[in-house]
Order: structure tokens, then sequence, then C-alpha cells
């Protein structure tokens, strides 16, 4: 602590971020990063932006990328914000959207920046459990609440809410905004993008850094009707006007529009998650249904952290949360089927041991 501080920074729990080591040789399957590359239209579009126009600010308003991105889900530009990554894009949704007298309901399981940006805003939670399944139950979200937050598919579980779920929570608190954080659904889940013309207090999270290999850009969008997108843009230009540089706009727009790149890729991955699982279960891992580009596992007997250190020193890099209630899973990204195999053959090596 230092005096110098403002009475927030010593409340702070940061969210911690995974390992980005500089070593030669790791299988790094620690970060639920894309293993194939970004489309090459969006390199050729960063390649074709590196020149004079990098001295001048980029669009403010990203339009080119707001228009790609509205057509790809058949909306207006309108109902569209970008920002510097999804994270942010969350940041300003509980500033403009989840802060209200009643608290903010989120699953006890989820994405460990949900309890940093509470405390971070000051916004009241209520961390809805999880069940001994690790599935959301709709039903424990039948109370009183200011706004929900749902990540789905949820992380780091991967596991998925139907459409007709998410339909049906959105439905039963129409006084409240309901935003889904759709980082993971490319990988199998189902959109609630088809909902959000239906429902004003909708709002849709989505990021290019997964299923777009871009996580290295950092772009983000959130989708909803005109009034939810308004008090966004409204935060966003009370902290910075230029969220998204020059080369981050055109590459991501390019990104979007690749859609024949986007779905090779992608199913590459589901096909190596669907093999990988199979291997775990082969090595009496418990492994929970995934539709994210990472899977959820705990060994029958092997201890969570003692897995991950094993693995760390032969060159594979997993993800551990010391965290209660799921203290003994590992989280895998899925890598490429070369990277998969070397993870399995270093499991059946510590196995053994």
């Amino acid at each position: 602590m230092s005096r110098y501080w403002s009475p927030i920074v010593s409340k702070l729990r940061p969210y911690v971020a995974g390992e980005q080591p500089r070593i030669p040789g790791l299988i790094k399957l620690n970060t639920n990063e894309n293993p194939y590359g970004p489309s090459p239209r969006a390199i050729e579009a960063i390649e074709q932006a590196t020149d004079d126009r990098l001295r001048l600010y980029p669009d403010p308003a990203a339009t080119e990328l707001r228009e790609a991105i509205a057509v790809r889900f058949g909306l207006g530009a309108d109902e569209v914000f970008v920002g510097n990554g999804s994270d942010e894009v969350l940041a300003h949704s509980f500033q403009a959207l989840l802060k209200h007298e009643l608290p903010l309901l989120y699953p006890d399981v989820s994405y460990p920046f949900y309890p940093a940006y509470s405390l971070l805003y000051d916004v009241e939670t209520i961390e809805v459990p999880v069940d001994d399944r690790f599935r959301i139950r709709l039903a424990d979200y039948d109370r009183p609440c200011g706004a929900i937050l749902i990540p789905n598919p949820n992380a780091p579980t991967g596991i998925g809410l139907p459409l007709a779920d998410i339909e049906a929570l959105v439905a039963a608190h129409p006084a409240a905004v309901v935003a889904i954080d759709e980082a993971y659904v490319d990988f199998g889940g189902e959109s609630a993008v088809p909902l959000i013309s239906k429902y004003p207090n909708l709002l849709v999270i989505q990021t290019l850094s997964k299923s777009r290999s871009l996580a290295g850009l950092r772009v983000g969008f959130a989708l909803g009707q005109r009034e939810l997108i308004e008090a966004l843009v409204r935060v966003k230009d009370s902290f910075n006007s230029y969220p998204l540089d020059r080369l981050a706009q055109v590459a991501a727009t390019a990104a979007i529009k690749d859609e024949a790149w986007f779905e090779t890729c992608r199913s590459k991955l589901v096909a190596t998650r669907h093999a990988l699982v199979r291997e775990l279960e082969a090595l009496d891992f418990q492994v929970l249904p995934s539709q994210a580009n990472f899977v959820f596992a705990r060994h029958a007997s092997r201890p969570g952290a003692a897995l991950q250190a094993a693995l760390r020193e032969r060159g594979v890099l997993v993800r551990h949360f010391a965290k209660p209630r799921i203290s003994e899973f590992l989280r895998i990204s899925i890598g490429t089927d070369e990277e998969c195999a070397r993870l399995v053959s270093a499991l059946k090596e510590i196995l053994a041991a």
C-alpha cells in the first residue's frame, strides 16, 4: 500500500491473466488463444494500412467495422458497439448498464473479471451458485435484481445454455438488462443475437480474440437495441474516444468478412476438441461438456495443481484456478492436433510415474 493511493486501490482484487512466458518450444494451452492464424485478408489489410495515415487518429466511431459486424449479424450499424477487446466492452457495460440499486447477478463459477469489475465500479453483486454439475440454473435467477450477466458458454467450464433458456431468462426480467457474454459461442454454442430485435433489455457481447484469431489486436463488440448501445457510446466517449487503432479496425473488418477462413479454422478446432475429450476420458479424467475452444477436466485421483506443475516441467502450459469448487480442474485450451498429442503424451508419462 501507498499513502498516495486512492482509497479504492487497496480494495481491488485484479484479474490475473494467463501466463505468457517467452520460452521457446512450449506447448501453450493456457490462455484460450486460437492455434490457427487470423485470416490472410486481415494480415493484408494491416500491411496496406501501414502508411502515412498512421499519423492521423483512427475513426472514433469505427464506422466500417461496425457496418461489417452489422451485416454479419443482420443488424443496423447503430446496434453495434466496438471496444478494445470484449473486456473493455464489459467494463463499459458495468458502468453504463449493469450498475443499479438492486444487485447484479452472475454465476459464482464464471469469468474472474466479473468480480474484479464489480469492485472497481462499486457494483453490488450476488454470485449465484451453479449446480453440482457446474450448470447454470435459471430458477436461481428468479429474484429481484438490477441486471444479469451470463457467460454463454460459461468460462471456465465451457458449458452452454440453449437459446430457449436464454430467451426465458431475458423475457422473465423485462425491467433489467440481461447481458450475455458470448466470447466462446462460435465453437458450439447458440447465440442470443436473433433475440435482439424482440427484447430491448438484451445485450450480447462477443470478441474477435478467439474464433477470429485476433487476440493480439484486442477487438470486442456488443450488440443490442439502440438505447443500450447509446449508453455504451456515452461511457466510451467519456473515457477514450479512440479505443480501436487504425490497424485493429481494418484487420477486424477484413476478418469479419472472411467467412470461409472462419469456418475452416472453427471446424478443425471443434474436431480436435472432440478427439481430445476422448483421449482425456481414456486417462480417467472427468471432462465437462464443452462448447468452447477449451475443456475443463479433473483427474479421478491426481490433484489439479500437481498436474499443472508436472505438465509445465514437460513444456506444456495449462490453466489452473486455485478457487473453491474448481481447484481440482485444469482448463486446457484446444491447440493443433500435434499440440494436443504432446499434451496427452505428457499426461500419460505423468500418470504412469
